[in-house]
C-alpha cells in the first residue's frame, strides 16, 4: 500500500506539472513553462505604477494646477470633490499615468483603438492618454466641474486640429478601448489647440485621450496570429504597431479557444500595410516577447514559435518597441 501511494504521489506530480508546461514539437527539446494570468496581469500593474505621479491638494485651495513629468498641466477644482454625492474638504490625493508612445501604451496594456459608431473597433493615433483619480483615506471621489489639461503638442508631432477627446472603457478582459466624448450618451467635453498645447476640458475623473483614427483609403481586412502552446489571452497579448506611427498602437482583443487563434476581427487592417506583429507575455518577473515585421495580405494567418521569443525587462521592450518604425 505504502509503494502504490508512492506511485499515485509520483504521478500526480508529473500530472499537475504538465498542465502548466509544454514540449516545443519544432524546437527540439525546448521546453515551455507558461506564466499564470495572474503573472501576466501583475507584471501590466507594474508598468503602471511604475508610471504613475502623486499629486496632493487642499479642497479650501480652490483651482489647483499640477506640472506632470513631461510638462502637462492639470487643473482641478478642490471644492467641487464630491463622495457619494457629499462635498469634501481637506486633503485629497490625486493619481495621474501619461502615456505619449507606443511603448509605454504596450507595457501597461493602454492601446488606442477606438470604438467606432457600429461597435466595431479601428486604431486611433493619439495626442496623448490620461488617468487622473482623486481619492481621501482611499475612498474614490468625483467631481461636480470641469478637470482641464493643457497638453504640448510637441509630445505627439505638432498641432493636429482633428484631434478629438475620447474616454476610455476597460471591459472584464482588461482591454481598454475609447469612446468619444460627446457621442452615443458618452460623457462630453472640449478641445482646442493652439500655440502648441492642446486644452482638453472634461467633466470625469479616469481615462481619457486626445485622438483621431487612423485614415488609409486602401482595402481593408481581417488578420489571425497563432501563438505558441499554452499561451491564449489570459497570459498573453498580441499587438500591432503601424509603420510610421509612433502614437498607436492596435492590439488583437479576440481569442478563439478552438483554434487557439487571436484575431482582428473587425476588418479595419489595410491591406498592404506595413506593420510589426508583437507577442507578449510574462518570465519570471520580465517580459517574454516576439516580434513579425509584415506587410499586410488579404486573410492572413501569422505565427509565433516559443523559439523566436526572447526575455526583455521593462524598460529594454519600452525602448524596443518605441524603436519600431
Amino acid at each position: 500500500m505504502k509503494h502504490l501511494k508512492h506511485i499515485f504521489g509520483t504521478l500526480l506530480i508529473a500530472a499537475l506539472t504538465f498542465t502548466s508546461c509544454s514540449k516545443d514539437d519544432d524546437n527540439g527539446d525546448i521546453i515551455i513553462m507558461a506564466p499564470t494570468a495572474e503573472a501576466f496581469a501583475d507584471l501590466k500593474q507594474d508598468a503602471l505604477d511604475n508610471l504613475t505621479q502623486l499629486f496632493q491638494l487642499n479642497t479650501e485651495d480652490g483651482s489647483t494646477t499640477f506640472t506632470s513629468e513631461k510638462g502637462v498641466s492639470i487643473t482641478i477644482q478642490g471644492n467641487c470633490l464630491t463622495i457619494n454625492g457629499n462635498t469634501v474638504s481637506g486633503q485629497v490625493d490625486i493619481k495621474y499615468i501619461e502615456l505619449f508612445e507606443k511603448g509605454t501604451m504596450f507595457t501597461t496594456n493602454k492601446p488606442t483603438m477606438g470604438i467606432l459608431p457600429n461597435g466595431d473597433k479601428a486604431l486611433l493615433i493619439s495626442g496623448g492618454e490620461f488617468l487622473i483619480e482623486a481619492s481621501q483615506n482611499g475612498e474614490t471621489l468625483d467631481t461636480n466641474c470641469g478637470i482641464q489639461l493643457q497638453i504640448p503638442t510637441n509630445l505627439t508631432g505638432g498641432d493636429d486640429p482633428n484631434m478629438t477627446l475620447w474616454t476610455g472603457r476597460i471591459d472584464d478582459n482588461d482591454n481598454l478601448a475609447w469612446d468619444e466624448k460627446g457621442r452615443d450618451g458618452a460623457q462630453g467635453g472640449e478641445l482646442f489647440n493652439e500655440g502648441g498645447e492642446y486644452y482638453a476640458f472634461f467633466n470625469e475623473f479616469g481615462w481619457s485621450n486626445v485622438d483621431k483614427f487612423y485614415s488609409d483609403p486602401r482595402p481593408k481586412t481581417t488578420i489571425l496570429v497563432g501563438v505558441p502552446e499554452n499561451f491564449d489571452n489570459t497570459n498573453s497579448a498580441v499587438y500591432l504597431s503601424y509603420d510610421g506611427e509612433a502614437a498607436g498602437l492596435a492590439n488583437l482583443d479576440t481569442y478563439d479557444p478552438g483554434t487557439g487563434l487571436f484575431s482582428e476581427h473587425y476588418g479595419q487592417i489595410p491591406v498592404g500595410l506595413e506593420c510589426h506583429i508583437i507577442f507578449a507575455t510574462e518570465d519570471n518577473g520580465n517580459w517574454r516577447y516576439a516580434i513579425q515585421g509584415v506587410t499586410i495580405t488579404a486573410n492572413a494567418v501569422y505565427t509565433f514559435t516559443y523559439a523566436e521569443t526572447a526575455i526583455a525587462t521593462e524598460a529594454e521592450l519600452t525602448a524596443i518597441i518605441n524603436g519600431l518604425p
